[in-house]
């Protein structure tokens, strides 16, 4: 950086810093309008986008219904971020954070609202008894490490070298060192196990594979060189064998709105949907 900054004694919001995601940050919670959220005919009501932390839920969801869990059944619908959608007064009801994925299980006597990728991760495979694992204490662990470190690599790493105004040597700096040390965790967890938890592929994996395991095979911030990831052979192996499950193929498709039209599925209302309703099948051409 160049110009040095002086932090003021009270911060205050007086312009936006620009970047992709400015029209969107604001440090105020809340809705700012009035919109309801749609419902389907499924237990559970799904409301996200393909970021990883959406495509942790839709994998998990596609896992257990390639298991024949047939309550495991979802309405996927699209919230365009970009656009505010996650500010919603519905929205804003199911989860407070104004952050994808929301679900609401209607499953339940009164209907239960999880938030935070994470949480509902959990939850699922709690209710289905599936993706926990032989040893609870390892996979929960991975779990939490994966909630706990990706905000280093999506705000931090992402945020500098991909989405602000302006290319800073010291924040890209400081946040490459944390996300390869990451890496390296992973990389050396994974010379011993063919999962995070040994030999059971769990949530863990689920959830660290949204977020390192794209990142690994190419798909986040346009890295994959600048991070010399094809070094980590480990997490290689181990991110290509879970890119290869088809339940994982499907859940990366769900509501995601950018890329190959082929690919997106920007609602999911039934399996069929896959075949049929894919944005090359349906699109509007925008």
């Amino acid at each position: 950086m160049t110009d040095s900054y002086t932090p003021p004694k009270v911060w205050t919001w007086e312009q936006q810093e620009g970047g992709r995601f400015t029209n969107i940050n604001r440090p105020i919670s809340g809705a700012t309008h009035e919109k309801d959220l749609p419902v389907g005919k499924h237990p559970h009501q799904l409301y996200s986008l393909a970021t990883p932390n959406g495509v942790k839920v839709t994998v998990l969801f596609e896992e257990l219904l390639a298991l024949g869990i047939e309550e495991a059944e979802y309405d996927a619908w699209l919230i365009h971020i970009l656009e505010g959608d996650q500010f919603s007064s519905g929205f804003v009801s199911v989860n407070p954070n104004s952050k994808i994925p929301a679900l609401m299980d209607h499953s339940t006597e009164t209907p239960t609202r999880v938030f935070e990728s994470g949480a509902i991760l959990l939850y699922l495979a709690e209710k289905f008894d599936r993706f926990l694992g032989s040893n609870r204490p390892e996979m929960l662990s991975w779990l939490f490490w994966q909630m706990g470190s990706a905000p280093y690599l999506g705000g931090g790493f992402g945020h500098f070298y991909a989405y602000a105004p302006e290319k800073w040597e010291y924040p890209i700096n400081r946040f490459t060192m944390e996300v390869k040390r990451q890496l390296d965790v992973l990389d050396r967890r994974l010379a011993d196990n063919h999962f995070l938890t040994g030999a059971d592929y769990t949530i863990a994996d689920i959830a660290n594979w949204a977020w390192y395991g794209q990142l690994a095979l190419g798909r986040l911030y346009g890295a994959a060189e600048f991070l010399d990831v094809e070094s980590y052979k480990h997490v290689q192996r181990w991110a290509q064998e879970i890119d290869a499950r088809e339940p994982v193929r499907r859940g990366r498709m769900v509501n995601k709105a950018t890329g190959d039209a082929k690919f997106q599925l920007r609602e999911r209302h039934d399996a069929g949907d896959f075949e049929t309703k894919t944005w090359d099948k349906i699109g509007d051409g925008s």
